[in-house]
């Protein structure tokens, strides 16, 4: 299916959706100088779909396949800017500066200095960013151990201090011999501790204790103090919870395996001095290191971003002209060579009413290639089926994808979406009837409807694209609810008297909670719709329910006729006679005669008051035709009326079975005789030779298979009439449900929260009533009736006429590569 838009220079002059476009397939002679420029103004057109006449090779046995290559790698590039422009909080500016004078060969020059030039920026950063964390995570340990050094020493002076003076006053046998030992040692003897320090992530950090302690046996003395703020990690580049660790050793062993567990656990080590002098000038040393590498950084970070921005304003462009470039070559891979000739061979479809178009185009790409020969565009003659081809608008083609989902028409089949405009948002409103929802649903598409510039160059989520691609759909489905709406007198289920006063009155006080024997006429009857006066009533749903189980019957017969009348029209249009005497006949004698002369009895009986009982009527007249009707006739005659349809319909069965199977057969004989001898076509030139195959041989029949798929069908069409006409009541069943449900939250929401007079309790039902009719009402109840309407179109209707066997026309088209990138 093609939109108007796809067609570049327009659709056709009429609009028909009831047959697709008349299709030829199309050889396309080109001369190579001038290839690329013809396929690019074809691209430009859309109105062109080509075959693939190299499909048994391989892509990359291709001609063109290193063209494809290199518009692959610029892809890459681009895909690679455009990451980068989203790390960067960038966006493609769409108001490029538009240059036609961009060569392909230029851009990919171009393209690859700036990857090159971005790569190295890239690194730079990244290189001096991780300078900076580890500088950053150094005057951390510094400071951090700093303070524990400083606290230590303090702590161990005034014990020193402490031990001195009670040595020297209190001298006995009692003080320790080891601490007058030590004190009297050489100091240069004393065991020399080695230390490590470095940080260590949070998660980690009890693991990374208990495995030091394990693994030297308890020979360490760890200290481990929190950084309050998370560390950018010099490896990973990950925010990090970490704590500052020093570790105390003796001996070369145990410091290979500190170090050891350190490279384990991914903590990272930092040298640290004892000494207070060097620690302050370190950190100074470090402090200055920071902020030269912040300044550092921040001047590459302004290099990057005004790099990216100068791409972005030129992104859109290179982009939409390296898939064009990619797309064109993707299509010259299609065609064959002709080496001889030192041209190009193509072929595929086109709309008979775009061949002035294709050839103007053509002639234009010879001139602009300065091309000596012109491209030559011919007819060709096919038995293969063509696409099928519609043209539609934005207001159609929502309408046209209901029937596509189903199954594409075949080629020039009747078209079942010309009447889907109109009959699926009728049976939509008929389900769904009430004149307040519709105003709702209405209001909803219109804000679609009036915004679809803004909602379409957006990305929408699933369910909002959804909905705002059948934005017309959904206005249409709200104009038939407003309309069934007022026929069945429901505002959120309230009646109103708009066309006038109610054609009965009350005969006494009570009769609200009597039958209609309470009410008396006292005016003419309501000129349109259900007449107010009946909501309310006992008598309200016998009444709603006849009239609406009636209603549903005569539009399902009425649009079974439609879908058989179709039939019609597609075997006279493709000149099959067999189709029209035993098909569409048998089927609409078989259909009225039973469920025709139901509607005709419905009709009777609204039209004459009577009180006969129609599902009387209607089983006895399979029981016992011949009995008298007594008080269910209706008119005279109904009795021999009944008898003759019965036979008719009886008739109609074996009419559709039969007949079709052998004149099938007939027409199989007289088609083969005399084909023995087949015609000789010349072999002169070499590229007509693959449009003669050679005829194929005598073809048996298969009488069996035929006629068993003949009763298969009349059998699937004598259940399904019977069958199909049930589905109908789905009209009315959930017509009645709406209703009611609606009447339920008007009545034990709305109107009870405003019996209380309490203003809080108002508002809360308010608030419930609201969310309910929203919720089940507009959302939940639209969906069902949009999903019983879709099912009474594709079974019940469509069914009766349309294959749905053909394919869609894909034309080549640059208008299409932004959807299918998406």
């Amino acid at each position: 299916m093609g939109t108007t838009e796809a067609a570049g220079g327009g659709c056709c002059p009429t609009m028909d959706l009831l047959r697709s476009e008349p299709m030829q397939l199309v050889q396309l002679i080109i001369p190579i100088e001038s290839s690329r420029h013809a396929i690019s103004y074809l691209g430009d057109l859309g109105l062109f779909q080509f075959k693939d006449l190299n499909a048994e090779k391989s892509p990359f046995q291709r001609t063109y396949a290193t063209q494809i290559k290199r518009c692959g790698e610029m892809a890459r590039r681009l895909r690679f800017f455009k990451e980068q422009m989203n790390k960067a909080g960038l966006s493609p500016s769409t108001r490029s500066m538009i240059s036609n004078d961009i060569d392909l060969d230029n851009l990919e020059v171009k393209l690859g200095e700036l990857e090159a030039e971005l790569l190295e920026i890239n690194a730079n950063n990244e290189q001096l960013q991780r300078t900076y964390s580890e500088l950053l995570e150094y005057k951390l340990v510094l400071q951090k151990a700093g303070e524990f050094f400083n606290s230590a020493q303090s702590t161990a002076a005034a014990l020193r201090r402490e031990l001195e003076v009670q040595h020297s006053t209190e001298r006995s046998i009692d003080s320790p011999l080891l601490l007058e030992q030590e004190m009297t040692t050489d100091p240069s003897k004393h065991v020399k501790l080695g230390s490590i320090s470095g940080l260590v992530p949070r998660e980690k950090s009890m693991a990374f204790e208990r495995i030091l302690f394990r693994a030297t046996r308890g020979n360490v003395f760890l200290k481990q103090a929190v950084v309050n703020d998370r560390v950018v990690d010099p490896v990973s580049g990950d925010k990090v919870e970490k704590n500052v660790f020093i570790i105390f050793y003796s001996g070369e062993r145990a410091k290979n395996k500190i170090l050891k567990i350190c490279e384990a656990f991914g903590a990272n080590r930092y040298p640290f001095t004892d000494d207070l002098g060097k620690q302050f000038q370190m950190i100074n040393e470090v402090s200055g290191k920071l902020s030269e590498l912040k300044t550092t950084i921040d001047a590459g970070l302004l290099h990057r971003s005004s790099l990216l921005q100068t791409i972005g304003h030129q992104y859109e462009q290179w982009n939409l002209l390296v898939k064009k470039e990619k797309s064109i070559y993707h299509t010259l891979n299609m065609l064959s060579i002709d080496v001889s000739r030192m041209c190009l061979v193509a072929e595929g479809w086109c709309p008979v009413y775009a061949s002035n178009q294709i050839q103007n185009v053509l002639q234009r790409a010879s001139l602009d290639s300065n091309s000596q020969l012109g491209a030559i565009f011919q007819v060709l003659h096919t038995k293969e089926p063509p696409p099928t081809y519609f043209c539609t608008n934005k207001f159609t083609s929502a309408f046209q994808e209901i029937v596509d989902a189903y199954g594409v028409a075949k080629y020039q089949e009747a078209n079942p979406g010309v009447y889907t405009i109109i009959t699926f948002p009728f049976l939509f409103a008929v389900m769904f009837g009430d004149w307040g929802h519709g105003i709702c649903l209405l209001l909803a598409s219109l804000y679609f409807i009036i915004r679809e510039r803004k909602f379409a160059s957006q990305k929408l989520g699933d369910i909002v694209e959804m909905t705002f691609g059948g934005r017309y759909i959904i206005m249409m489905m709200a104009l038939f609810s407003i309309y069934t709406g007022l026929i069945y007198n429901e505002f959120f289920s309230v009646p109103f008297e708009l066309f006038g006063k109610s054609a009965y009155g009350c005969r006494d006080p009570s009769c609200r909670d009597a039958t209609t024997v309470g009410l008396t006429k006292v005016r003419d009857t309501y000129p349109f719709g259900v007449d107010p006066k009946w909501h309310g009533s006992r008598s309200e749903l016998p009444f709603l329910n006849s009239l609406k189980m009636k209603m549903s019957i005569l539009l399902g017969v009425a649009q079974m006729n439609l879908g058989i009348v179709l039939s019609y029209f597609n075997a006279k249009f493709f000149a099959d006679k067999l189709n029209i005497w035993y098909q569409f006949v048998p089927q609409m004698i078989f259909l009225n005669s039973l469920f025709g002369y139901l509607s005709l009895l419905i009709i009777v009986k609204w039209c004459t008051g009577s009180q006969a009982d129609l599902y009387h009527v209607m089983i006895y007249m399979f029981l016992s035709p011949t009995d008298n009707l007594g008080e269910n006739q209706l008119f005279w005659g109904q009795r021999f009326l009944q008898i003759l349809l019965l036979l008719s319909a009886l008739v109609a069965v074996p009419w559709m079975l039969f007949p079709k199977p052998y004149f099938l057969k007939k027409q199989h004989e007289e088609r083969h005789q005399g084909q023995s001898y087949s015609l000789l076509h010349s072999g002169e030139d070499p590229l007509d030779e693959e449009h003669h195959p050679s005829l194929p041989g005598h073809e048996e029949f298969e009488f069996t298979e035929v006629f068993v798929h003949q009763l298969i069908h009349t059998i699937e069409f004598v259940l399904g009439a019977v069958s199909n006409t049930a589905s109908y009541l789905r009209l009315w069943a959930l017509s009645l449900a709406h209703s009611e449900l609606s009447s339920v939250f008007y009545d034990k929401v709305l109107l009870l929260a405003w019996g209380y007079n309490n203003v809080i309790i108002l508002i809360i039902g308010i608030i419930v009533f609201t969310c309910a009719t929203v919720g089940v009402l507009l959302v939940m109840e639209t969906l069902s009736a949009f999903l019983h309407a879709l099912r009474l179109h594709w079974v019940e209707f469509q069914n009766k006429f349309y294959e749905g066997s053909g394919y869609k026309f894909y034309p080549f088209s640059f208008a299409l590569l932004s959807e299918e990138d998406e």
